[in-house]
């Protein structure tokens, strides 16, 4: 049976894509502008936080506007703050660095508006048989946009003086941010259902047996890396080379390779092979941190960023997979759809906030370049951990005739 996309699926890759475009031109500078104003890597870390902190409470707290009244209205709001926040950054110049929380938290809830509507929307137009496809597709858009928008930034920033080229690309993202809400009036008003329960996501996990509980501890091993290393590697690739068009050609090879490994995934990439693709893809990210041990170069970098950019699909599609198919098991969980993807996100904040704070109080006690290599590598073996907590509940579900969601 030919597994296909539908219209409304087809808008809202597109609707998607234009974001990431737009966070990929600007987001992979973001904190190297913060860092040339003032290098700090704690500075950077509390930045960090301060979105997680805000995203994570925003996907729960607007998880009843999501659930009671108008999904879309989210999603479009999400895009429209996230140009708000360049029109700031825009505005307050060098100064940034000076305001750290309050544009943190901006930034924060901007994502958390438009992840959980998107993460909500996502759920209701596809299935089990076709989730995998279109997350194939959401990582292609993703690699395409993280080919196209990095490299072109790197390039203009590099050849302006001053921070010239910041600005030029800040105000970029802030046009495609109002193309992207344009857009999103084509995208039709989702059915509204229930009465959204605010402590839905500890009750879930309270259950004897949860089978929510594997899930969640997957996500915080998952969190735990991705908190730090999200904004970590393009920074140290920019301390590697002091310059911003090395890390822009950094982000192009890499997107590249995950743009190939990405439609492979989605092309091939079935149900049944999910547990041992999560565990080859868990492996294969710690050994590709190794390189680093011997030196932290653009090389070193590049091949650790190439090796991520392959295995992730492996690692990254089963986890996402498997939670969205959770949600469709029973009529009883597809109604409380917001608040599991609410529950998936808090799972994954709390694991972005440990990481994060294992960082910073490294860099706070021992800021050396060595000591962050192995923090990064520790960090690196979560998901390793995350496959162990993960790895009964992908065995159970595989082989499984398809659920409707």
């Amino acid at each position: 049976m030919k597994i296909s996309l539908g219209r409304q699926s087809i808008l809202l890759l597109g609707v998607n894509g234009l974001f990431v475009l737009a966070g990929a031109l600007s987001g992979t500078f973001l904190n190297v502008y913060l860092w040339k104003s003032r290098p700090d890597y704690a500075m950077l870390g509390w930045f960090t936080v301060s979105q997680q902190l805000a995203i994570g409470l925003t996907f729960w707290i607007a998880g009843k506007w999501v659930k009671e009244h108008n999904k879309m209205s989210a999603l479009r709001l999400g895009t429209a703050l996230s140009g708000l926040f360049y029109m700031t950054v825009l505005w307050v110049g060098s100064s940034a660095v000076d305001w750290i929380w309050p544009l943190g938290i901006l930034l924060g809830c901007a994502l958390g508006l438009f992840w959980i509507a998107f993460n909500v929307v996502y759920f209701e137009i596809t299935d089990r048989d076709n989730r995998d496809l279109f997350n194939g597709w959401v990582g292609l858009l993703g690699s395409m946009t993280g080919i196209i928008g990095p490299w072109f930034s790197g390039l203009v920033i590099s050849r302006m003086t001053d921070n010239t080229g910041y600005r030029l690309i800040f105000t970029v993202s802030l046009v495609i941010y109002v193309i992207a809400v344009v857009f999103s009036f084509f995208l039709k008003k989702r059915k509204v259902s229930g009465t959204y329960r605010w402590s839905e996501p500890w009750l879930q996990l309270s259950k004897p047996h949860s089978p929510w509980r594997p899930l969640a501890l997957g996500l915080f091993a998952q969190g735990v890396r991705e908190g730090v290393f999200a904004f970590l590697i393009a920074l140290l690739v920019y301390v590697a080379t002091a310059q911003e068009y090395k890390l822009g050609q950094f982000s192009l090879i890499t997107s590249a390779v995950a743009l190939v490994s990405y439609w492979a995934a989605g092309k091939w990439f079935k149900p049944q092979y999910r547990a041992k693709g999560m565990l080859i893809g868990a492996i294969l990210l710690l050994v590709v941190l190794m390189p680093l041990l011997w030196k932290v170069t653009y090389g070193t970098l590049l091949i650790m960023g190439i090796g991520s950019a392959f295995a992730m699909p492996l690692y990254i599609l089963p986890m996402i997979s498997a939670g969205f198919d959770m949600m469709g098991t029973s009529g009883e969980n597809v109604e409380k759809r917001v608040e599991l993807v609410v529950l998936r996100e808090l799972s994954l904040m709390i694991g972005r906030l440990f990481g994060l704070g294992v960082f910073i109080l490294t860099v706070m006690n021992e800021p050396s370049l060595r000591t962050l290599t192995w923090l990064i590598i520790i960090l690196g073996a979560f998901p390793l951990i995350g496959w162990v907590f993960m790895r009964k509940m992908l065995r159970h579900t595989e082989g499984k005739g398809t659920t409707s969601s």
